[in-house]
Formats: structure tokens, sequence, C-alpha cells
């Protein structure tokens, strides 16, 4: 089976965001970026189907600038992904989710893929809608929220659940299809560091990123600002547990305002 897992650079979620000074983006200045969480499942997804399916091959793709995407697209191929491709985004604000899926969709029409695989949203703007964009656009299913996806050999088709507010639906598709994975069968692996020195010799096929038509329909972020910086706690003294439940009645009461 030809895989292909679609990953995307995102703010480690312990860094310290900043505005831009035109106050439309973030700030990328001093920011680690990282796999995003979901493509992270995506990848084990994809590695565990290979190795179920002998001759399966994993094929990373991403868009974005240097070096971010670069860097993710070697921690995938550290993990065991067997190539990367880059689609190579000029600096600045990255394109909408929907641009993305047309600039990754134009890339992997080129190559061989029998899956493709996406986190089911990125952990930046959670817009969850790339997949979608690439099915349309390649011709295939594609189908989100999917946990435990498994390859049915004797039929030729994907199994897998859907998780719902109801519960979990049963699903199969027939492949091509692309699938916006929220969960993998088992927690991602780690690189290990040989693995990780032997990814830096990898050669990474480079694709030029294609302007968007400016009539396209698109989604432009008018402004970005951080929440209000919290004010300090009050810490309650207290001896038993009714202590404490009293004098937080009486906080809140009498200096929060918030009871009557």
């Amino acid at each position: 089976m030809e895989i292909v897992v679609c990953v995307k650079p995102v703010p480690e979620g312990e860094t310290r965001l900043r505005v831009s000074a035109d106050g439309t983006s973030l700030d990328p200045e001093a920011v680690k970026f990282v796999l995003a969480g979901y493509d992270e499942s995506a990848v084990e997804q994809a590695l565990l189907l290979k190795e179920s399916l002998p001759g399966s091959k994993v094929h990373a793709v991403s868009l974005g600038p240097a070096p971010r995407t670069e860097e993710v697209l070697r921690a995938a191929i550290a993990l065991g992904c067997d190539q990367a491709t880059w689609v190579e985004a000029p600096p600045g604000p990255a394109p909408d989710p929907v641009a993305t899926g047309r600039a990754l969709a134009r890339a992997i029409g080129a190559m061989p893929h029998d899956l493709v695989l996406c986190g089911k949203q990125a952990g930046d703007d959670e817009a969850g809608l790339v997949a979608a964009v690439l099915g349309e656009l390649l011709g295939v299913p594609d189908v989100g929220f999917v946990v435990d996806l498994r390859f049915d050999a004797p039929s030729g088709r994907l199994r897998f659940r859907r998780a719902t507010e109801g519960g979990l639906e049963i699903w199969e598709a027939p492949t091509p299809c692309v699938i916006g994975l929220q969960q993998a069968w088992n927690d991602p692996r780690t690189a290990k560091l040989p693995a990780i020195l032997k990814s830096r010799r990898v050669a990474i096929s480079k694709v030029p990123y294609a302007p968007e038509d400016p009539s396209a329909p698109r989604s432009v972020a008018e402004k970005f600002e951080l929440p209000p910086p919290r004010t300090g706690a009050a810490m309650i003294e207290y001896k038993t547990p009714a202590e404490a439940a009293a004098k937080l009645v009486r906080v809140l009461r009498e200096e929060a305002k918030v009871f009557p």
C-alpha cells in the first residue's frame, strides 16, 4: 500500500506566542515548531499499517516555509517514513486551509497514493478542513474523526470507527481514500537517536508553491490578540474543609461580589 501522510509544523504547546507588529499574524521569531499533535497520530497510524502490510511505503508531505517544515519532515522520517516531499511556501502568513489543501493536492496527485492520512485538525488554527479539501480535489472519499483504522486485505477495503457525541460509528471505505485521523491504534512512538541522525542525511524532494489566483475564494485573518493577563490568585488559610468552605463563600460574597 502506498500511504501518504500530511504533516504540519505548529508552535510547541508551551511556547510563549507574540502577535506581529501589524496585529494580523503571530510572530514566528524564537518560536519552536513541532509536529502537530493529531499529525503525530497520523504518522503512527501510517507506520502501523506499513508494518502490518508487507511492501507498503509511507510518504510524508508538508507545506510551509523554511526551516520549520524541513524539520517536521525529518522528524517524520526519523519515526519511520520512507520519503518526504516539501511544498515550499514563501515566508509570511500561511495560506488558509483551503489554499493549503489545493497545494497539497497538486503534490499528492503526482505521486502514488492508496491512502492519504491527515490529523483531523492542526493544533494552531484548529480548522480541520484540509482532509475534506484533499478528498474533493483528489476525487476520492474522505472521512474525518477516525479511530481504529485497519485494512482488510480479503476485501481490499479500509475499516474504521468514527467518534461521535453519541458513541462510535463503524465504517468501511474503498481505496484510494483520505482519512482525517483522530487517534491511532496506540500512542505515537518516539524516534531513536540513530534514526534521528540518519534522517539528517535523507534527501527531501521539493515542490515549488504555486501562487493562488487572486480571485480564488479564501479566508484572511484580520486580527490576532492575546487574552488579557490573569490577575493574581488569593490563597485561603484554613485548618479544616468546613473552614475553607466558609472562608471561600465569604470572599466570593464580600470581595468578589459574586453572591448577593
